[in-house]
């Protein structure tokens, strides 16, 4: 009863909100800016290096996107358990969730690794393309089983409130990525200049160093597995596994449409040129600057309304609710008017080439004008899935890909040839649609009186 007499009034909602969303905006913050970095590096080598990383990126990303819905279902779990008092079964679902995940994705990297160069095909890229493409996709690959450490730890440690130390590992992280790729790509300090080689090995020495610190956080003494330090850590509860995946797997397949649909527009992108694609993954990092920061409501609002439902309060959950919409609206407004009237200016800073420049000033300007309900929807989608209804966001995505993004993309290129600004056009008609149906599906479930998911009542 003490925790919500302490957070019951709008002051002190306020005060815990801020206290999460500000460490994981920062971590944000600084993700994105050790991108615009290392991109900003790679810009300056040439459109092939940026493109190669754009397509590898592509496939990277799927792999991404299913351990983050693996993670979001520990998270829920996590959350709804935290918020209950049941600590045993936090240890217990985070230890299953790491465990599992590091087994699964060393067999994923194998796969990358071997098959690099038949599924980077799939883009129908031009051989020296295709040839720069391999062989960063087969370099970053080794760096998958740590990427996919950093999620569960730092989701998890979200989902207690503690957003301080994922920040803190980020810090370290992207400093240590910033760093590397400048003295491998241009070659610094007497190293050789490995151009996008190095920007791959930097990527990975990265990857790993945030990895070892997250295994330390959970691990140390004062970690939450430290009790669970011993051989029969390494048991797996097939059980446990299953229902976390269970609740993970939509936000999971939500992500993986989103990379699917990536890779199409990927082709029907470069079917326009290499500058056109530049444009685009150089308008994606500048993008950033919206979505990143106002990640973290999102984040949070998974969290906090998973604290809120476990703790059977549909009274502070909504005052969660409130709280976080209006913070993911002012600091979006900002970053949509940094996009909307100062498009050129973020992409000089990415590159020099006049073409790529021009091209993708449209697509910010259309991004920006669409920040606000995109980043709101997040918001939530993010309170969906700490209620326990992860199956909405994916409905959610897969109307705004397959119904709007992906068909009319296609018809507006092939059937009537139209220019490229066209599909930065139906990019951001899909997200308004998505924002309509996330805040009608969000208005239409009771989502703070919802059952708790280890309950098994879902």
């Amino acid at each position: 009863m003490g925790e919500k007499e302490k957070i019951s009034d709008k002051k002190q909602v306020r005060k815990k909100i801020y206290s999460m969303i500000l460490p994981i905006t920062i971590e944000n913050i600084l993700q994105m800016t050790a991108g615009f970095v290392s991109m900003a590096m790679i810009g300056r080598i040439d459109a092939i290096a940026i493109v190669s990383l754009g397509l590898s990126a592509r496939i990277t990303q799927i792999i991404w996107a299913l351990f983050k819905g693996i993670t979001t279902g520990g998270v829920v779990f996590v959350a709804q358990a935290y918020g209950s008092g049941n600590s045993k079964k936090v240890k217990h679902v985070i230890q299953q969730t790491l465990l599992s995940s590091i087994i699964l994705v060393f067999m994923f990297q194998q796969l990358v690794y071997w098959k690099a160069s038949l599924l980077l095909e799939i883009f129908n890229p031009k051989p020296d393309l295709l040839a720069n493409a391999v062989i960063y996709l087969k370099i970053v690959s080794w760096g998958l089983p740590f990427m996919a450490i950093m999620l569960v730890v730092a989701g998890v440690l979200q989902a207690t409130g503690n957003a301080k130390t994922p920040m803190k590992i980020a810090l370290i992280m992207n400093l240590t990525n910033i760093v590397f790729s400048f003295i491998l790509i241009f070659g610094k300090l007497g190293m050789p200049a490995l151009g996008i080689r190095g920007a791959a090995i930097a990527t990975i020495i990265a990857q790993f160093t945030g990895a070892i610190l997250g295994i330390y956080v959970l691990f140390n003494k004062s970690g939450i597995l430290y009790s669970l330090l011993n051989r029969k850590f390494f048991k797996l509860d097939l059980v446990q596994i299953s229902k976390v995946y269970k609740v993970g797997m939509p936000t999971a397949l939500e992500s993986i449409f989103w990379q699917i649909s990536a890779i199409i527009l990927t082709r029907v992108i470069l079917s326009y040129g290499e500058v056109a694609m530049a444009s685009y993954q150089l308008g994606l990092q500048a993008e950033s600057i919206s979505f990143m920061p106002a990640t973290g409501f999102g984040v949070a609002a998974t969290a906090f309304i998973g604290q809120a439902v476990g703790a059977k309060d549909s009274m502070l959950g909504r005052k969660y609710m409130k709280e976080l919409l209006k913070g993911s609206a002012m600091i979006t407004s900002v970053s949509a008017f940094i996009l909307i009237f100062f498009p050129e200016s973020v992409m000089r800073l990415l590159t020099n080439d006049v073409k790529i420049i021009k091209m993708g000033v449209i697509y910010l300007i259309v991004m920006g004008l669409v920040q606000l309900p995109q980043n709101i929807a997040g918001v939530f989608n993010g309170a969906l899935r700490g209620a326990g209804y992860t199956k909405v966001p994916m409905i959610v995505a897969g109307v705004g890909i397959w119904v709007i993004r992906i068909p009319l993309s296609l018809l507006l290129t092939y059937k009537f040839n139209m220019t490229i600004n066209a599909i930065w056009v139906v990019m951001g008609l899909d997200l308004v649609v998505r924002f309509i149906l996330s805040l009608t599906l969000y208005k239409t479930r009771d989502i703070y009186n919802n059952e708790l998911v280890f309950e098994d009542k879902q």
